[in-house]
């Protein structure tokens, strides 16, 4: 029965009750979506590197670590002798271990030297590896391979030649020694898009007429330098990854004491949540941004229901004088409110879905951030459960001034 008069009371009024849901319905889904996208760019986050067992640089801060060694975000403090990187690499727990070496750009896109294991070891959101857009790797002293963002942005193609400048934002350019496109990657959503990769000896190649990060004036030919042996004093970072994850912690303590320089081991995923717990701040401040956009919307709610209470008092006079107690009055106001919230919270969380479903694949291809598509979580489940519970709240204050109207105060007709 008070189903019946809580769906005919609301149809009576289907605009401005249309108008209301349609609110809630907004505001629901601008509250999940930004759940939604927080839980995608935290896990796009995590999975930026995966598979990794140990980030190894020179000793600083395990967080600045990682921002320059895998975000390409700032710049060592030191770097790593070749000699430390091979007892390293010798170590009977390394399965396997990758140099970086960092320092130089290509029109603000970092330069990165490393070993053609790299494009076979770097693993992202959960295990992927890269992969060509066009071309292929590495063959030559002089090969490049770069990232998408890269390819895009500056609109090369493979073949093409870059020349590559000495150190970050910097004017002087090794045009003795261009390089030659060799791959473009296709697009990962990691740091790797905004990245030239060229050959660790290649690093040492266009350095062999620099010493203290000046040049010497000297010019070396291409063909001398071919025959050179180009094996690097030093490196900025390695990825290392261990034969057993058993042996992890006991590699880091290694490194950590090892006593011919100071060096840092760090797991990846610890310095990940470290650096999240940083920069979650403003996650923090988005969703209570959006928590207001429900709460402005509920109490337009309750705004609207007070605004209808002239309207409505002839209607519940009658409903009075054909015996209906006072709190049956509040209880089908409270109910029109509670019904509202429902169908504004499905109806938003319909409309997620939806938009979802059509965004997921744009902004995975533009800014490589999946967004998931799962049936509603828990917590999900108990913010539509809370949103509810929320306009059943906010219709009390109406409710109560409707549940104190007199029959003859509704009855009067006012001129």
């Amino acid at each position: 029965m008070i189903f019946r008069l809580v769906m005919g009371s609301l149809s009576a009024r289907a605009l401005t009750v249309g108008m209301t849901i349609l609110s809630i319905a907004l505001s629901v889904a601008l509250f999940m979506g930004v759940e939604k996208v927080r839980t995608g760019a935290r896990a796009s986050f995590a999975d930026t590197i995966s598979d990794t067992d140990l980030i190894v640089g020179a000793r600083s801060g395990s967080v600045q670590l990682l921002l320059y060694s895998v975000f390409r975000i700032g710049n060592a403090t030191n770097n790593v002798t070749w000699q430390s990187y091979q007892d390293i690499a010798s170590r009977d727990e390394v399965d396997w271990i990758v140099p970086i070496s960092l320092g130089d750009s290509h029109k603000q896109f970092r330069v990165m030297g490393t070993t053609p294991e790299f494009f076979q070891r770097y693993k992202y959101r959960g295990g992927r590896s890269l992969a060509y857009a066009d071309g292929t790797g590495i063959g030559d002293l002089y090969d490049a391979v770069i990232g998408a963002d890269v390819a895009e942005t500056l609109g090369y193609a493979v073949g093409d030649p870059i020349v590559v400048a000495h150190g970050l934002a910097s004017f002087t350019r090794h045009d003795d020694q261009p390089f030659r496109i060799a791959g473009i990657l296709a697009k990962t959503g990691t740091p790797v898009d905004r990245t030239v990769i060229v050959g660790l000896d290649a690093i040492e190649a266009i350095h062999v007429d620099w010493q203290s990060g000046a040049k010497t004036g000297q010019v070396t030919p291409t063909e001398v330098i071919r025959e050179m042996d180009l094996q690097p004093q030093a490196i900025t970072a390695a990825l290392v990854g261990v034969k057993s994850r058993l042996q992890i912690f006991g590699l880091q303590r290694w490194i950590n004491e090892y006593p011919e320089e100071p060096l840092l081991a760090v797991l990846p995923g610890v310095a990940l949540q470290e650096l999240w717990q940083i920069v979650g701040v403003a996650e923090t401040a988005l969703i209570a941004v959006s928590a207001m956009v429900v709460v402005t919307a509920l109490i337009g709610m309750m705004a609207m229901i007070f605004s209808s209470l002239n309207e409505r008092r002839r209607e519940m006079a009658i409903w009075r004088a054909m015996g209906a107690r006072p709190a049956t009055i509040l209880g089908l106001l409270v109910a029109e409110a509670a019904c509202m919230g429902a169908i504004g919270a499905v109806l938003g969380m319909a409309l997620l879905y939806a938009v979802l479903w059509l965004a997921r694949p744009v902004v995975d291809q533009a800014f490589g951030l999946w967004l998931p598509i799962e049936a509603p979580s828990l917590a999900e489940t108990q913010v539509l459960l809370a949103v509810i519970g929320a306009a059943a709240v906010a219709s009390l204050l109406p409710a109560l001034r409707a549940y104190r109207l007199s029959l003859a105060d509704g009855m009067m007709v006012r001129i």
